[in-house]
């Protein structure tokens, strides 16, 4: 079985700052020739992935359980990686930092940086819908323009959002007029002075490009009712008990052979407070993978030959095809 994951939530950037360790149901299920052990010396930031579970209905769906709940699917809220993670699902950013660190194209394909390096100016993708909702005329989705990323960066310095990410353009973008869309396609952002960081800070979750329709509706209750461009759609969310997202029909992105991303058809998080019902969950195969195992089983674990492939944006290569 060959798993390929292509974008990044749960990149190397993530991983480094969070120092989570993921433990694969793979583990379990398998029968797998896998020689790689882990060991702990002090920090170990590592993913150990498996392919998805089919469900009843024939469909690939990825299940994982969120131990401590998730607050907001508001990405001007995301701001542990609870939250992070469903929002890098929902939503897309101008740009995003590879598996190598370094910052590589989203729904912007290019960018200029002026001689002052003061002003960035970004050339949009033209081929992003926002996801089909009742907050567009018939419900259907429409192209993510550049008036949509002056909307959202703006939404995170509102004091009225009272985003936790506010502080993201403090001292560094203008205080008169930072964000500009020139045209549909042609976002621009002007800093107070040069500040080479900025590129990382435009691929953080809080600056995903949220659809202004969506927010303008729901108000606060855009925390439940999220519509962004990315991989996958909100589709029902019980509190405590489940959250799931559907697979995004028209997502932009394809695969190095064409294919159309994502490769599964959703994804189910499950919000299960005890480890040990976590953890027998995981072991009959019902879960994916688990977060933070706990220490009381990590012998049972360790002494288990493993399987495991780092990776970002939960997109599961496995043969047949998912699409």
């Amino acid at each position: 079985m060959n798993c390929k994951f292509n974008r990044s939530t749960l990149n190397l950037f993530y991983k480094l700052i969070n120092g989570r360790v993921y433990y694969s149901a793979d583990l379990w299920r398998a029968r797998r020739r896998a020689s790689h052990v882990l060991w702990v010396a002090a920090c170990i930031v590592l993913f150990i992935s498996s392919c998805s579970t089919k469900n009843r209905s024939g469909k690939k769906i990825f299940h994982y359980n969120e131990y401590t709940g998730i607050a907001s699917l508001d990405p001007a809220f995301a701001k542990n990686q609870s939250t992070m993670w469903p929002a890098h699902q929902l939503f897309n950013t101008l740009v995003e930092i590879d598996d190598s660190l370094n910052i590589s194209p989203s729904i912007a394909t290019r960018w200029e940086i002026s001689d002052d390096k003061r002003v960035y100016t970004f050339y949009l993708r033209q081929d992003v819908l926002f996801h089909n909702d009742a907050c567009f005329p018939q419900s259907k989705g429409r192209r993510l323009i550049a008036s949509d990323v002056v909307f959202s960066l703006n939404r995170i310095i509102d004091p009225s959002t009272a985003s936790p990410g506010a502080w993201i353009f403090n001292g560094k973008a203008d205080s008169i007029q930072p964000f500009t869309a020139l045209n549909d396609t042609v976002f621009q952002l002007k800093l107070l002075q040069p500040y080479q960081p900025i590129l990382g800070i435009l691929s953080m979750q809080y600056c995903s490009i949220v659809a202004p329709e969506a927010v303008r509706l729901y108000g606060k209750d855009f925390r439940q009712h999220p519509v962004g461009s990315g991989p996958f759609k909100f589709v029902k969310w019980e509190e405590g008990q489940a959250l799931i997202f559907g697979k995004n029909e028209h997502y932009f992105e394809e695969d190095s052979t064409g294919n159309r991303l994502p490769y599964l058809d959703g994804i189910k998080i499950s919000f299960k407070d005890s480890r040990a019902t976590e953890f027998l969950l995981f072991r009959q195969g019902q879960l994916d993978f688990i977060n933070e195992l706990d220490p009381s089983f990590k012998d049972e674990v360790l002494t288990k030959k493993e399987r495991f492939a780092i990776y970002g944006k939960i997109k599961s290569n496995c043969k047949p095809s998912l699409i």
